[in-house]
């Protein structure tokens, strides 16, 4: 084939010449990507020197300022003259032989790397055909990264942990421990786990490359028909970042992937069994990585068109360790927002334009151009329609005191693209606000979270009434969900409350922070305790006491003179979930008024059968 080739180049450099590209429909014109959770983009190499030299041409050729790649292949006809065959390939973003791996960087990977520092997951995936420069990219990006991390323009301080990891067909490696084998294992919440992995906490620059090269070094690899030092792996790098400014709220991820080299069937010829073993297994993994992609990014395109799928889609992430590894960035069920790059590398010498084909249209069909989603009517019990205005303006009346910037939580985002910020990012905007306590920035976060879910509740119950014929639907629905809220809050229910000091509307029911005296300091968790006022000390009998075992209401004269100046109280501690709480009513302490600081208002959740702190 390669002879044919290059006994006709100089008759397909002329057919090249002479062709006329078809009109682009609206997807192939330069634009936002498809998915706003997932860019697929191309980058094309240069030609290699040994290449040009053997005297192939070029075969794939970036559109212009579009985001479509031609390919042009020369066909060897039954008889006459060889034809042209052409094909293009339509992505988010195309990357020419002339931009260099920061080019890349700055447009796809950057901007990702803020949304996993602030506590979300970004992924970053490199594949291709061996010998297209998906190491070279990926090396390059992890410098750029390096740069991005330990330059200081990322705002808050962060705690970072490095692990690398390879897989080879169904066996796992770490790479910064001797290349010793680990275990790939779900643990009993359903979160995947490296068993066995060591993590490395880097300070700077050079630390966090060093253990990169390291790793690097450590890399399964062998000769292949395109490439004498083949990665014949997929290689991990997972960079970990703790908060300690919150040290309940979920770290950020940041994964940087470059898959192995894919191979053709048809290499048998010069590949042994071995290798060819090798080949099936990496093919095989890309391909459930194709599906796991792909649909991930459907789930995400429903979520953003309005629509509330019945059950999850089916994604296959257990058919292959590698998408088992990721298992957080493909389930849907899962809570975690995740952000996902995709760089196909291409080898533009024609005499591989075959599998060039293959990866173009295998990254094509990662990209999911799902219906444009419908503005929906405005609805002010669902956050997912507001936009930013309304979203703004609903920030600054529920907020508490002092009422949250909304400049500075929702700058431009709208009510359903501030419903996939990672949590951490969320108090950490909502911190910026002078005066904002973290006490407050959680509960306002859970509030805007659980009117989102009431919004869910309220749409089935809707749906359900209409289905039956019931034209006042809406209102009943409305109905339902403040009648639940009035009742699942400690909120007191009185209108003139917010104008009266809580002390002097002390009641059965009411959540306080409040100061804890020597003889209960160790109830106080980070320094703060909280508690649910039941009863005033007088009104219990002589036989109660406290949960140090002392007797609450003496019936002393001293104790007679503290009439409604006391109450007996349950405590209030911090849960299994982040941000939650339980009632301890059968531990009871005893609180002064003048020990209380401030009310704190909470809600019961019946999901998870947990309270939560609200404004």
């Amino acid at each position: 084939m390669e002879q044919f080739l290059l006994e006709n180049t100089e008759r397909y450099k002329r057919l090249v010449a002479a062709f006329k590209p078809s009109a682009l429909d609206k997807k192939g014109i330069n634009s936002a990507a498809a998915s706003p959770e997932i860019v697929v983009c191309t980058r094309v190499r240069p030609m290699l020197e040994d290449e040009v030299a053997e005297g192939f041409p070029c075969g794939v050729y970036p559109r212009g300022a579009t985001n479509t790649v031609d390919l042009h292949e020369l066909k060897r006809p039954v008889r006459g003259l060889p034809t042209l065959s052409s094909s293009h390939y339509t992505v988010d973003r195309v990357f020419g032989p002339e931009d260099s791996t920061a080019d890349v960087y700055e447009s796809v990977v950057k901007p990702i790397v803020p949304w996993a520092w602030g506590g979300g997951i970004a992924t970053v995936f490199c594949y291709g055909q061996t010998a297209s420069g998906k190491s070279y990219t990926t090396a390059g990006l992890e410098k750029c990264v390096a740069e991005s991390l330990m330059g200081g323009s990322l705002d808050g301080e962060r705690k970072i942990y490095i692990s690398v990891v390879e897989l080879a067909g169904r066996t796992a490696y770490d790479l910064l421990n001797e290349r010793k084998e680990i275990s790939i294992l779900e643990d009993s919440f359903g979160t995947t786990q490296l068993a066995g992995a060591l993590e490395h906490r880097v300070a700077n620059k050079e630390s966090l490359l060093g253990h990169i090269e390291a790793a690097a070094g450590l890399r399964r690899t062998a000769p292949t028909l395109k490439n004498d030092n083949s990665s014949r792996s997929h290689a991990i790098c997972r960079l970990r970042f703790e908060n300690p400014a919150m040290k309940s709220a979920e770290e950020g991820l940041l994964y940087l992937i470059d898959l192995a080299g894919s191979e053709a069937a048809r290499d048998k010829t010069t590949h042994d069994a071995t290798r060819m073993k090798e080949a099936k297994e990496i093919n095989t993994s890309l391909s459930v990585l194709k599906d796991c992609i792909r649909g991930r990014a459907l789930a995400d395109a429903e979520f953003y068109a309005g629509r509330i799928s019945k059950a999850p889609a089916y994604i296959p992430f257990r058919q292959s360790i590698l998408t088992k590894t990721l298992k957080h960035v493909f389930d849907p069920t899962s809570t975690r927002s995740c952000k996902t790059v995709v760089v196909a590398c291409v080898n533009p010498c024609l005499a591989d334009i075959g599998a060039s084909k293959n990866t173009l249209r295998y990254a094509e069909m990662l990209r999911v151009v799902g219906p444009k989603p419908k503005m929906a009517e405005y609805d002010p019990w669902v956050p997912a329609t507001w936009n930013n205005e309304q979203l703004q303006s609903w920030i600054e009346s529920n907020s508490g005191q002092p009422p949250i910037d909304p400049l500075l939580l929702a700058p431009s985002e709208s009510g359903l693209q501030l419903l996939r910020l990672p949590i951490p990012e969320f108090l950490t905007r909502c911190l910026k606000t002078e005066g904002a306590t973290p006490e407050q920035a959680q509960a306002f976060q859970t509030k805007f979270w659980a009117m989102h879910v009431d919004s869910q509740r309220r749409s089935r119950y809707i749906n359900a009434n209409k289905a039956a014929g019931d034209g006042k639907a809406a209102a009943a629905g409305d109905n339902v969900v403040s009648r639940l809220a009035s009742l699942d809050s400690s909120a007191d229910p009185e209108p003139d409350a917010g104008s009266v000091p809580f002390k002097e509307r002390i009641r059965p029911g009411m959540v306080v922070r409040w100061q804890t005296r020597p003889e209960y300091g160790s109830f106080a968790v980070g320094g703060k305790a909280y508690a649910m006022v039941m009863c005033p000390v007088h009104a219990v009998g002589e036989r109660v006491r406290d949960v140090k075992g002392v007797q609450v209401n003496p019936q002393s004269e001293d104790a007679a003179e503290r009439k409604g100046e006391t109450y007996l109280c349950a405590l209030v501690t911090p849960s299994l979930l982040p941000g939650s709480y339980g009632i301890s009513l059968w531990r009871q302490v005893v609180v002064k008024v003048e020990d209380m600081v401030a009310e704190v208002l909470m809600e019961w959740d019946e999901a998870t059968r947990y309270y939560y702190m609200t404004v």
